[in-house]
């Protein structure tokens, strides 16, 4: 019984085989017969045709595709239409099962709907892959023509040359594949016909109650044609990326090469004379001629100039475009444009300006500069040079839709073998993982237990494939599951790693002042006990999760670390700050939130952890009335973490040693909070700041330095 089977599947997968290169070889013999006679056709659909009357949608969406690729070792182009192709041979099997391509009457709309996939789609993906240009040949000469018949544009007319030549097209070939099949043997026929491969359903059918199947065939193609979808598009996005970035890469290059070649040929000792005097300059114009020359060595460049940048405004040296504008005139003062205002300071110190990229009235460009050394090795002038990507978004989409096409004709040839697999191979056995696949979890211990001890019980016993698979999918989830509970324990341990983190960062920079001490800690401190105290009266009971109490304790630390950009001398100045230092020193609010936005935008996902610590960084001097600062906000909308931080910063302020003061005693330091409720600080916080007076003491005695 194995040998009868094992030697009809060799004879199923041998017929294919032989079905499938005598197709391709068809094709390839009409394309080389078309060539030589020059006709202006294809001739390379033939073999597509003939193997969708005799063998299905297997073999003939198979042809198709491997036509084209075969085509392509000769002509790149030749396999971007790969997609054209697999859509012809999938309506050609379509007609064919309707008995629509051996039959006249019919056999009309098969060769128009061939003429419009080949002609009208066949030519939307030439204009695509060339860079929204048809290109060259014989339907873009008919084209000419009809366009100066019946005074149509481009496009149109290209549309139409290219229908009407596929329209001759697709009835030659189709008239030669129905010769060629007419004459067959009804026994080699019948014998193809009755392979697997040939009753083939492409479109799922509806149940007798008219509700659709999912069958586990449909399962399976989806997931196939999902994760194909899935990492064809990374790997077309990752395409684009490096292809846009090596363009740009090229065009920085040819710019520095400009401006480093105008660099070292311009002469130096002149450059005063030609600001001076202008074009009457002696060698101004040579010069001129020889920036001009080098602008027109090469179609992207679109700008060459000289400028002398000063405090001032750029003094025109000399000024040079591709259009047919008017000129900066040499020895004229102008302002900065955008990219020199950017980098004014490198400009004005002689220093390397990086390349730029902008994007204005004047196009994409890349700005490159070189500057122009004295012999003392000092800047005297810098060289512009702007290379125009006007070209780089239309390429771009050329290499885009070649992709494209590509992947959509591997996508449905993917899809049918899977869809042809599926039907014979996939049975009860997968329906059974397919069920317990639905129910595995992941979330709890107990879920992964059950779900590992369901998987066992499937027991499946099949001896081939699919039991390797079912013992490799319980081995992959037992594995997900240690990988899970190794993961939630070592999250913890990243936790510890981050508030840790946190406090070296606060600790370096508040021994940047000498009088605060361990006030990152105690705040911390005071925070949480603030926040325990608020949770359990109840207070803003909708805000104060476990998952906020955490956050706002563990993130407390970096309240102060706005202050790294306060000098060390106002930080640490023992008597009263001037009106200045004190606007200094207020600014470490905004530069905190700065700061921390930086690290928000790092973070791909939402994180509680930063934007809490952004709140109390930027917020934390906001008072309860409005009068506090950076932005005068008041009540609730100052973020609830920084009205809890507000309490514990300044208390903490009040009881600890400072350079310009003695420590205030607790008592003190409790009634100052107290009578600033209302107007300083949110009532509600210093009312769970004062029912927790005893922690809090305890929590200050620990940590006072008296």
């Amino acid at each position: 019984m194995n040998r009868l089977r094992a030697k009809k599947q060799t004879g199923m997968v041998a017929s294919l085989i032989c079905v499938i290169a005598a197709c391709i070889a068809l094709n390839l013999l009409g394309k080389s017969i078309n060539d030589m006679i020059g006709l202006p056709m294809y001739i390379d659909n033939i073999g597509t045709l003939l193997s969708a009357l005799i063998g299905g949608y297997v073999p003939c969406i198979t042809v198709g595709f491997l036509t084209n690729i075969i085509g392509g070792f000769t002509n790149e182009y030749t396999a971007y239409y790969c997609v054209i192709s697999v859509f012809i041979a999938v309506a050609a099997v379509n007609f064919t099962n309707r008995k629509m391509l051996t039959r006249f009457p019919y056999v009309i709309v098969a060769v128009i709907t061939f003429a419009f996939l080949g002609g009208v789609a066949g030519g939307l993906v030439t204009l695509l892959i060339n860079g929204f240009s048809f290109g060259e040949g014989a339907a873009v000469d008919f084209a000419k023509k009809i366009s100066s018949a019946v005074s149509l544009g481009y496009i149109p007319s290209n549309f139409i040359s290219c229908f009407l030549i596929d329209l001759a097209d697709k009835a030659l070939v189709t008239a030669i594949a129905v010769l060629i099949y007419k004459p067959l043997p009804h026994r080699l026929t019948d014998y193809l016909k009755a392979q697997s491969w040939y009753y083939l359903t492409v479109f799922e059918k509806r149940s007798e109650q008219g509700r659709r199947r999912m069958s586990l065939r449909v399962k399976v193609t989806l997931l196939v044609a999902v994760s194909t979808t899935m990492v064809a598009a990374t790997a077309i996005g990752v395409s684009i990326v490096q292809y846009r970035d090596s363009a740009i890469e090229r065009y920085e290059e040819q710019g520095q090469c400009a401006a480093r070649l105008i660099a070292d040929k311009i002469d130096r000792a002149k450059l005063a004379g030609y600001m001076e005097r202008g074009r009457n300059a002696p060698g101004y114009a040579e010069a001129e001629g020889m920036l001009e020359s080098i602008r027109d060595s090469s179609p992207e460049i679109k700008f060459i100039y000289i400028y002398q940048v000063t405090d001032k405004g750029c003094r025109v040296v000399f000024d040079l475009d591709t259009e047919d504008v008017e000129a900066d005139e040499a020895g004229e003062l102008i302002e900065y444009d955008d990219t020199i205002e950017k980098y004014a300071e490198l400009f004005l110190k002689g220093e390397a300006v990086p390349t730029d990229i902008t994007d204005d009235i004047d196009g994409r460009l890349v700005s490159v500069y070189e500057p122009i050394r004295d012999a003392s090795g000092e800047a005297v002038c810098y060289v512009g040079v702007d290379m125009s990507m006007d070209k780089l978004r239309s390429e771009a989409y050329a290499f885009l839709s070649r992709i494209i096409s590509l992947f959509i004709g591997f996508l449905i040839v993917i899809r049918t073998y899977a869809v042809w697999l599926a039907d014979r191979k996939i049975i009860a056995p997968i329906n059974k993982m397919a069920y317990a696949a639905e129910r595995v979890a992941f979330d709890t211990p107990q879920a992964r237990a059950e779900s590992i001890e369901m998987l066992e019980k499937l027991d499946i016993d099949t001896g081939d494939e699919i039991e390797h698979l079912y013992h490799a999918y319980k081995g992959a989830t037992a594995d997900t599951a240690r990988y899970i509970d190794e993961v939630q324990k070592k999250s913890g341990q990243i936790a510890k790693l981050q508030n840790g983190l946190v406090l070296v960062l606060a600790d370096m920079v508040e021994s940047r002042d000498k009088c605060t001490g361990d006030h990152v800690r105690k705040t911390a401190a005071y925070s949480g006990i603030i926040l325990r105290q608020m949770q359990k009266e109840g207070i803003y009971a909708d805000q104060l999760s476990e998952e906020f109490i955490s956050e706002v304790v563990n993130s407390a630390p970096l309240h102060d670390v706005g202050k790294i950009t306060v000098s060390d001398a106002i930080l640490n100045k023992p008597g009263k700050l001037t009106d200045e230092e004190f606007n200094a020193m207020k600014s470490h609010t905004t530069e905190g939130g700065k700061i921390i936005d930086k690290a928000i935008t790092l973070v791909s996902e939402e994180s509680g952890f930063l934007t809490e610590a952004r709140n109390m960084a930027a917020c934390h001097h906001e008072k309860w009335n409005g009068k506090g600062y950076p932005n005068g906000v008041s009540g609730e909308d100052i973020p609830l973490s920084a009205r809890v931080m507000a309490v514990a910063d300044v208390f903490d302020a009040l009881v600890s040693r400072r350079s310009y003061k003695e420590p205030f005693t607790v008592e003190k330091a409790f009634d100052i909070i107290r009578n600033d409720a209302g107007t300083h600080f949110d009532p509600l916080v210093v009312q769970a700041f004062l029912d927790a007076e005893d922690e809090v003491r305890r929590t200050a005695a620990m940590n006072m330095d008296i």
